[in-house]
């Protein structure tokens, strides 16, 4: 029996996308990659980072599949006073501004203020707690990967960025080109945060100005290529759709503004997707057309996002619970503490028990 095919999208979201690690890490442990034909993953920003630690593990056929995973956030927490202090001190100030106490001083991340302090506020730190690239190159081999050279076999990933100079959208694609750090720290750039990252003539920043996460490259036959296309695509969903009131204190707003931004190009994609299954159920192409692209039936994409719920290839996205979101704030994408992370994964890891029980008694549903 021909086993489901299936694509994974990470949406960005900072430190909370240790969620995304959790939700990763419990499909693995359920035997996603084993029951199902894992055709793409993507990500943007922390998604990408998640996305692309478990398609090198899978790549390389490493068991099991999340330990990589789980090896990367376990090094990315603050450890020891030094930067337990230094974490502490920066989510207390973000928070300290959010709510308008203290002003905010608009500096940018290259100037040289900002280095100098960087460099004496990270004595006593680990290299990989105050370098990102190290600590990503500590769990990916990107040489490895560049031997590869274009891997057109499953899985494919692609990681979403913008490009500053063009405004365009950006994806690096593991099937035209290997990955590069570069990417990854491309999609990661927040511009207050990181500098824009140089690739060539162009640089880019981070990916939640593109496409948090890519999704409609993954069903694209140009993109991921004809026998990769997924029958189902299941979407790890960082910020919350709905919120239970209107946003009035200044931190409740800046937290607000920040999903609403997460999520723009997200919904964007999903109801282009929306359409297109609309077309595919109204018979609107031809079969020897979809049977190019070996197209049988719609893709399977959230219910939460279309007001006709009776559409038969709904499924639920994994993401957060409502009484779990509401503990969240806008600092907590950037927290490192351990209490932060661990949390965000043990949620993760139960949310994404609760898809796979949804999706079994939907299978199993006349």
């Amino acid at each position: 029996m021909a086993k489901t095919r299936i694509a994974i999208a990470c949406q960005g979201g900072g430190s909370q996308t240790a969620f995304t690690a959790g939700a990763l890490a419990a499909l693995c442990k359920a035997g996603v990659h084993k029951d199902f034909e894992i055709v793409s993953l993507s990500g943007t920003s922390g998604g990408a980072v998640c996305a692309s630690l478990v398609w090198f593990s899978l790549e390389k056929n490493e068991s099991p599949p999340w330990q990589r995973l789980m090896s990367f956030w376990q090094d990315n927490v603050a450890q020891g006073w030094a930067e337990q202090s230094a974490n502490k001190l920066t989510i207390d100030s973000i928070r300290l501004v959010n709510k308008g106490l203290v002003p905010a001083f608009q500096l940018s991340p290259s100037s040289p203020l900002i280095q100098a302090f960087g460099s004496f506020a990270t004595l006593g730190h680990r290299e990989n707690f105050r370098n990102f690239q190290a600590l990503l190159e500590t769990h990916i081999d990107f040489a490895e990967i560049e031997s590869w050279g274009p891997c057109s076999k499953r899985p494919i990933l692609i990681i979403g960025a913008a490009n500053v100079i063009s405004g365009k959208l950006a994806k690096f694609n593991s099937r035209l080109a290997p990955i590069r750090v570069e990417h990854i720290l491309a999609s990661c750039a927040v511009p207050n945060i990181f500098p824009a990252v140089q690739i060539g003539e162009d640089a880019y920043w981070d990916g939640l100005f593109s496409d948090n996460p890519p999704v409609k490259e993954l069903i694209q036959p140009i993109d991921i290529g004809e026998s990769n296309l997924p029958e189902e695509i299941w979407l790890i969903k960082i910020n919350p759709t709905r919120v239970a009131s209107v946003p009035e204190r200044s931190a409740d707003i800046v937290d607000r503004r920040n999903q609403l931004e997460g999520n723009v190009s997200l919904f964007q994609q999903l109801r282009h997707l929306e359409m297109l299954n609309d077309m595919l159920l109204k018979d609107a192409f031809r079969p020897k057309f979809l049977a190019q692209f070996d197209i049988k039936a719609p893709v399977r994409i959230p219910k939460s996002f279309h007001t006709d719920c009776d559409k038969p290839y709904h499924i639920p996205c994994i993401e957060m619970s409502s009484a779990f979101q509401d503990t969240l704030d806008y600092a907590s994408k950037i927290d490192r503490s351990a209490a932060n992370i661990d949390r965000l994964i043990a949620e993760g890891e139960k949310s994404a028990r609760d898809f796979l029980d949804e999706r079994r008694k939907t299978s199993a549903a006349p």
